[in-house]
């Protein structure tokens, strides 16, 4: 080799049929996941078409370089070149014989059409006429001349690519046709031409001189420029808009790079022996066992993914004349890929005149529901263990079992059915663009995304809107894979539908409906039915495969999990998806709706006999709360936040009230009328804070406020009192939020503990309720050691903690920067959605000096990241005791608890 680093590896067999591949599929940080697995085919003897592949590294190289190639990588990839034509017995672009090639990417983490491919490379105005004397086959290398135009121009310039679909259709209509399949060679060699001129008339000389001719760029005729820029152009495809995207909603790094895979062509487009197609080793919808998955007959690979037409299903392969045989060959290939990795596969495959060659594998997404069952199964079946089954399902993907779903008592007429892509139920309002359902996400409307087929660059509303719904594409479309990896709703194949979407509507074939861009449509994508107007949703319980999976996790995780939960009926919600306790209970929330008055009447007098009878009123109201909680919970931990936020929250909006003033004023309303109102405002006025996130809450409100602390701890301890004289078991433990330091803590004990015990002789029962703190404070983290003595327990509020490390005010940020600090990289992620390695930090101090200032200190989260995944890995080896999330993230959150504990036991 000419330089010292390897940067291309080969794969596949050399001219006497001997393997000399180079990689494996355990080198997928370096050849990519396509590259690593095309390797581990040829290294299995299946029959993978030979190629090369340039790694992610060289990629990293290439962009942090400003796309400047590092030293001695042309030089190597000349070489592979020329040992790819050496093994072949042909030449790139040979103009009798010309060897055709592919440019591939291939990102060492899947991501499903985010990055881009060339086909047909080699192709030029001498070596088409090499194709067709070698095929006798002129309408095929017209064809292929014209598909590798076509993308060549929209990949590698940047051209938009209805530019070229447009004198698609032109053709068709000019030849009285409706298929691309019924254009003559003829008519493709006229679309060649019209693509040249088009590819001349668009590409923009400043950006590619050397493709200058005379006074415009002429597409290129030299097969090494082809494939130089097609290289470059996949490596660019990098960090096109989708693929940051789907990094950053998949949280996958930026600096992996894609590799590049050059392989021989082989051609699914050339006849009725030809076929193309994706296929699965199980069904990735719902986990069934049976081969999964849509081909077409004389077609190319894109033709499958791109839903132009419509697809076949795999099943039927093997019983279509002339594809039997290798048909019969796939499904064998399906059992040793699924036996050898272990794994629900993903495949792709094309038939060239009766003979298979496989073009990538790959593990298969899946939905939820899938994925469980084939943990299941897989495990049942002998070939994975039980502790590989946990780890086979992605914590995240739960989400989706516990979305929504339509009621099955609701009534409803079925408008148009489809393909169920992916399961779950979405009601939302039709938009025909994803600009639309991202501006309707902004203004916190619920959309369908409608479309022909989508598109990669329709990711951003993909993401924005409820569900998707398209009239083309089978299973492995665009849309049903992205839908899938998503969790979102999806129905797709509705032929019934026909889209206008500049018209911005579609008519329902065999009805009067036209759908409008604004009506509200339902769609189910586990049935595949579309439906008009609303359909009421229910949530799923846990049940079958879910609840097996959650019970095995549940024998390995170490992390208890818990639910914030602030009434009964959450509470109860809670206890069904298993949680152990409610985490937090934050009592601010009982003070809303028609409490919102008396608590308000408290704050608003300053008579001390007025305050008094707001609080036993709000001490009978959260009594009956308290008791509703400590019953749906019997026999499990109730943590009780006492009040929190500071007052002003409970008040009027001071500046509302001064418009209505205004407004008064200008009617000529009479002073007297006005001056109750102008009191109020005074009053709320006086409450505003400068920063009151920072200001009078949490401890201090109770240490300013004592009458209020007394009044939650009674409603608390006389609740539990009255089960218990009832024969039941609550157990509620006390929380003093925002402390920092350990005296507001002893303080504020104190009083509970004397509140508790008089309940306690009120009732003649004894009271055990534990008292501890909130860490939501850098210095309370700091002194964690001396606070200990006076807690019985921590909580971290991560929320809080994360705010305060940072200095950053969460209801601000989140809108205002952080979305511009993630995309300039200045932030890894989010910290208010992952935990922050700093905050995580202070997390770990307070941990260890709460145990040492109190042995049996019990130590939980309760902010937000207490569901997250990531997060809870952090917990994990922490080495905290509970985390306590949303009653719908208690299952992620077991889940995620028992991968970590299985993780870190791997280490």
């Amino acid at each position: 080799m000419t330089n010292q680093v390897k940067r291309v590896y080969r794969f596949g067999k050399d001219a006497a049929g001997v393997n000399v591949t180079e990689g494996s599929a355990h080198m997928k940080a370096l050849l990519g996941g396509k590259g690593a697995n095309l390797a581990e085919m040829a290294n299995l003897d299946l029959p993978v078409p030979p190629g090369f592949t340039i790694t992610c590294q060289t990629c990293m190289e290439y962009a942090n370089a400003s796309n400047v190639w590092p030293d001695g990588a042309l030089e190597e990839i000349h070489e592979y070149r020329v040992d790819l034509e050496k093994r072949m017995g042909k030449t790139i672009g040979d103009d009798n014989d010309p060897l055709l090639v592919s440019v591939r990417s291939g990102a060492p983490l899947s991501m499903p059409g985010m990055m881009d491919t060339v086909l047909n490379l080699g192709l030029n105005d001498r070596s088409i006429h090499g194709l067709i004397a070698q095929t006798n086959n002129p309408r095929f290398a017209w064809d292929s001349y014209r598909r590798f135009i076509q993308m060549f121009s929209n990949v590698v310039i940047g051209l938009d690519g209805d530019l070229f679909e447009n004198a698609i259709i032109s053709m068709k209509r000019k030849r009285n046709v409706e298929s691309d399949t019924q254009l003559t060679a003829g008519d493709l060699e006229e679309l060649v031409q019209e693509f040249k001129r088009i590819f001349s008339q668009y590409t923009p000389q400043d950006q590619y001189p050397q493709l200058v001719e005379g006074s415009s760029c002429a597409f290129p005729q030299d097969p090494l420029v082809q494939l130089k820029l097609a290289i470059e152009a996949v490596f660019g495809s990098w960090n096109n808009p989708r693929a940051v995207l789907y990094r950053s909603k998949n949280r996958i790094p930026d600096d992996l790079g894609t590799a590049v895979n050059v392989q021989c062509m082989v051609f699914g487009n050339k006849g009725n022996t030809s076929a193309t197609g994706v296929a699965f080793t199980r069904n990735p919808a719902d986990g069934t066992k049976e081969f999964y998955g849509d081909y077409l007959v004389n077609a190319q690979g894109e033709d499958v993914v791109a839903g132009i037409r419509n697809t076949s299903p795999i099943s039927e392969l093997k019983t279509v004349e002339g594809l039997q045989e290798a048909g019969s060959e796939l499904e064998r290939v399906f059992l040793i890929l699924e036996q050898h990795y272990r794994d629900m596969m993903d495949i792709e495959f094309t038939i060239e005149q009766g003979k298979l060659w496989m073009l990538q594998t790959r593990v298969g997404k899946r939905t939820a529901a899938s994925a469980l069952k084939i943990a299941i199964d897989m495990h049942a079946e002998g070939l994975i263990t039980k502790e590989e089954a946990v780890m086979r399902v992605e914590p995240q993907q739960l989400d989706q079992l516990l979305h929504p779903q339509f009621d099955a008592n609701a009534h409803y007429d079925v408008l148009a059915r489809g393909l169920n892509a992916s399961p779950g139920a979405a009601v939302g309002k039709c938009v025909f663009s994803a600009k639309a359902a991202v501006e309707a996400a902004e203004r916190g409307e619920k959309t369908i995304l409608v479309r022909w087929e989508t598109t990669p660059d329709d990711l951003a509303g993909m993401i924005a809107a409820e569900g998707i719904l398209t009239s083309h594409g089978g299973k492995t479309s665009h849309a049903a894979v992205i839908a899938r990896g998503m969790g979102a709703p999806c129905v797709c194949g509705v032929e019934a539908l026909k889209i206008d979407a500049q018209a911005k509507e579609a008519r329902v074939s065999g009805t009067s409906v036209v759908l409008h861009e604004g009506d509200l449509i339902s769609l189910d994508g586990t049935t595949g039915i579309v439906v008009l107007g609303a359909v009421d949703l229910v949530s799923p319980s846990l049940t079958g495969n879910l609840d097996t999976i959650l019970e095995w996790a549940d024998e390995f995780r170490q992390l208890g999990v818990r639910a914030n939960a602030d009434n009964p009926e959450d509470a109860r919600l809670s206890r069904s998806f298993g949680a152990e306790g409610i985490g937090l209970d934050r009592t601010e929330h009982m003070f809303l709706g028609e409490r919102k008055q008396i608590i308000q009447t408290f704050i608003l007098n300053d008579n001390a006999d007025v305050r008094k009878e707001a609080t036993d009123k709000l001490f009978t109201a959260q009594q009956e709360d308290f008791y509703g909680m400590f019953k749906a919970m019997d026999e499990l931990p109730v943590i009780v936040r006492l009040l929190d936020p500071p007052l002003h929250e409970f008040l009027e909006n001071p500046r509302d009230l001064a418009v209505e003033i205004a407004r008064l004023e200008a009617q000529g309303v009479a002073d007297e009328q006005l001056s109750e109102k102008r009191l109020l405002l005074s009053k709320i006025d006086s409450f505003v804070e400068a920063n009151p996130m920072l200001g009078l809450r949490g401890c201090r409100l109770g240490i300013v406020y004592p009458i209020l602390p007394v009044m939650q701890v009674r409603a608390i301890a006389t609740a539990a009192a009255r089960l218990i004289k009832e024969g039941l078991h609550p157990k509620p433990e006390i929380m003093i939020p925002l402390v920092c330091t350990v005296r507001e803590l002893k303080k504020l004990r104190a009083t509970c503990e004397q509140t508790v015990q008089e309940i306690a002789d009120e009732f003649g029962v004894s009271l055990e309720i534990p008292v501890g703190t909130m860490i939501e404070l850098p210095r309370a983290a700091l002194t964690a050691d001396e606070i200990a003595k006076q807690a019985d327990f921590f909580s971290f509020g991560t929320n809080d903690l994360t705010q305060t490390t940072f200095g950053f005010s969460r209801d601000d940020v989140e809108g205002e920067f952080i979305p511009q600090y993630l995309s300039e990289k200045l932030l890894a992620y989010n910290p208010f959605a992952t935990i922050d390695a700093a905050v995580a930090k202070l997390v770990a101090m307070g941990t260890d000096l709460g145990r040492k200032g109190n042995p049996k200190l019990k130590v939980g989260i309760c902010g937000e990241h207490g569901g997250d995944p990531d997060s809870i890995h952090t917990f994990h080896n922490i080495g905290v005791d509970y985390v306590s999330c949303s009653p719908y993230r208690v299952p992620v959150a077991r889940l995620a608890a028992a991968q970590a504990a299985l993780s870190s036991k791997e280490r």
